[in-house]
Formats: structure tokens, sequence, C-alpha cells
């Protein structure tokens, strides 16, 4: 079984994020990048069912500018087999990443996509999504474990009332929460020699898909302050203040 693990290169989780001056968008200049969380639990994910024997090959691919190659490398360094890195200075939005995703999975004869469930610049929510559509296979979603029993997978995931498990056959999509697991750090050795394992470079065009933009950014702009909260002595006193502020 060959699976494809999808990254996403963000603004790192630990950074204060910071709208532009112009409101175009959100700071990137001289900001510590890494790999999207959730893509980095998928990873880890395949690395462990590569480990036990059930995966025959892990690749980690990136689509977005050439620095993307970096999170490739770190996927990687953990334990991945190969990555693809497809370069596009073209802003990356959910049915581009499909399209091309596609190309590839039947280009590489994949069997098995384990992706994050969202990524934490846009929260989109949509790409596995849209991937599944595209190659009429079945998918689950927020997985917070994962079993493969033969051609088969079972799938417990995160649910607004809490879990629940569902059973999906192979191939399929399968997107990560949380609480999949915990990943690994890639030791200093394997970071080396990450360095020097394969990497195929292509562009959208080399899988015949057009990555042009369906979504223009209008503005972005940071939440507003809240103001100031008041004490109050009494009920009394919050029942006339309440009554000023036209609350009741």
């Amino acid at each position: 079984m060959k699976i494809l693990v999808p990254i996403k290169r963000v603004v790192d989780y630990n950074v204060k994020v910071r709208v532009k001056s112009d409101n175009s968008g959100v700071e990137t200049a001289n900001v510590k990048m890494s790999m999207n969380p959730f893509d980095e639990i998928a990873a880890e994910e395949a690395i462990r069912l590569k480990e036990a024997g059930t995966a025959t090959e892990d690749i980690a691919d990136s689509i977005g500018e050439a620095k993307c190659e970096e999170v490739i490398r770190t996927a990687i360094a953990m334990g991945a087999d190969r990555g693809i890195l497809v370069k596009t200075d073209v802003e990356t939005q959910p049915l581009g990443v499909a399209k091309v995703l596609k190309a590839i999975i039947e280009q590489e004869g994949i069997n098995l996509v384990l992706m994050g469930k969202q990524a934490i610049d846009d929260d989109f929510n949509q790409t596995g999504q849209m991937l599944s559509a595209l190659l009429n296979w079945p998918q689950a979603t927020f997985a917070s474990n994962i079993t493969i029993n033969g051609d088969s997978a079972e799938v417990a995931r995160e649910v607004d009332a809490g879990s629940e498990t569902i059973k999906v056959n192979l191939p399929a999509v399968i997107t990560s929460d949380l609480r999949l697991n915990e990943p690994r750090y890639p030791a200093l050795p394997n970071i080396m020699k990450a360095r020097n394992k394969p990497m195929d470079t292509k562009t959208p065009e080399d899988y015949g898909v057009d990555m042009t933009p369906r979504i223009k950014t209008l503005k972005v702009e940071e939440p507003s302050v809240r103001t100031a909260g008041i004490k109050v002595e009494s009920t009394a006193e919050l029942i006339e203040k309440l009554k000023a502020q036209g609350a009741i």
C-alpha cells in the first residue's frame, strides 16, 4: 500500500499573526514558517503504518513556493520515503490543490491519502472532501484513530456529540484530528540524511492543472479590541448599569 501525505507550509502556530499594513493579508515576511500541525499528525500516522508493515511506501507532497521543500524535508526526516514538490507562485486554494493531488495519486498509484483536516492559516477544511469527490473515493474526516484491516479501514472520528467509528473501503481519503497521535521530533542524523533523499520537483502544468484562484480576498482585519469591563457592588447597581446600556 502506497500512502500520500499532502503537507502545507504555514505560519508557525507559536507565532502571533500580524495583518499587513494595507490589509491585503497576513504578514509572512521574516516570520517563522513550519508544517501545518494537522498535516504533521497525518505524516506521523503514515510513518507508523509503514513501520507496522501495513504500508510499503510513504510519499510526502507539498504545493506552493520553493520554500515548501523545507516541510517536505521535515517529513522525510520524520520517516517518509521521498517527496514531491509542486512549485507554484500562485495562491493555493482547496479546489486547485485537490486537482493536483488527484493527478499525483493517479500517476503514483496511491492507495491511501492521509492529510490534515484543515490548515491553520485559512481553516477551509475543504481539500480532503474535494479530493474524495474528484477521485470518487470514500472519505473519513476528523480521524482520532485508524485501524487498517486488509482492504478496508476502521476510523474513529470526532463529531459534535463525541465520537463515532466508521468503516471505509480502500482506497480512501482520511483527514486527521488532533487526538490521532503525537508527532515525533526528527533526530539530527535523520535531518541530515533527509537532504539527500529523493525529491521530485514538478509544476501544476506538468499535471495539466490550472491553479488560478477562484476566491479573492478583499480585506483582512484584526478582531476589534474588547472594551474593559467594570465591577459593581450590588445587584441593584448591576441592574442600573444594564438599563443604562439598554441591555434590559
